[in-house]
């Protein structure tokens, strides 16, 4: 018998092992964002209803037919040291002629996604910031963010360098305008 030798696995190759065999609580979901590995909790009906008037308003309004995925596993890209991104926003859209979401695999790639949606809840910095970041690392075109504690809506455009190069923010009450592939204005008076 030869003995082989012994090579040690990266910190994040262990990383993304250890997320990849969680076993999360039913309703829970985990996410490997940033090096960081993030579980939370069922979402309130709020945070719920939220989602649900932005998924009939694209669905009706949009100019090319979207298809929506909830609790879709994207994978992003990776950044240097550190494991593949594995996030799961509220809501992801996608053309509907291209069927990105059948037959995918629990972790898909991002590639082809128009647009995803988070609706703040336990932890809105995250939201705000930390999957701003995932996000536009990914190359995901646009990102909207519903930010309940603030009461306004922003979507994040032009993604570069980790980060989006635009946004147009609005309080509850006011419309927002999403450029292609949807066009129209999102209403967003129902939030208040």
């Amino acid at each position: 018998m030869t003995d082989m030798p012994y090579e040690p696995l990266a910190r994040e190759d262990i990383l993304l092992e250890g997320f990849l065999a969680l076993k999360t609580p039913e309703g829970f979901r985990a996410e490997l964002i940033e090096d960081e590995i993030v579980v939370t909790p069922p979402p309130d009906g709020d945070h719920e209803d939220c989602i649900g008037l932005i998924v009939e308003q694209v669905i009706e309004r949009s100019r090319t037919r979207m298809q929506f995925a909830g609790n879709k596993g994207l994978t992003l890209k990776e950044v240097a040291d550190a494991p593949k991104d594995h996030a799961i926003p509220d809501g992801t859209f996608a053309p509907r002629a291209r069927r990105l979401f059948r037959g995918a695999d629990p972790w898909m790639p991002c590639d082809g996604v128009s647009l995803v949606l988070e609706v703040t809840s336990s932890r809105p910095r995250r939201d705000r910031d930390v999957k701003r970041r995932c996000y536009a690392h990914g190359g995901i075109p646009l990102y909207l963010l519903v930010d309940r504690d603030d009461s306004t809506v922003t979507l994040f455009a032009d993604p570069e360098r980790g980060d989006y190069r635009a946004q147009q923010k609005v309080p509850f009450g006011k419309p927002l305008s999403l450029p292609a592939p949807f066009g129209f204005d999102l209403e967003t008076t129902d939030f208040l």
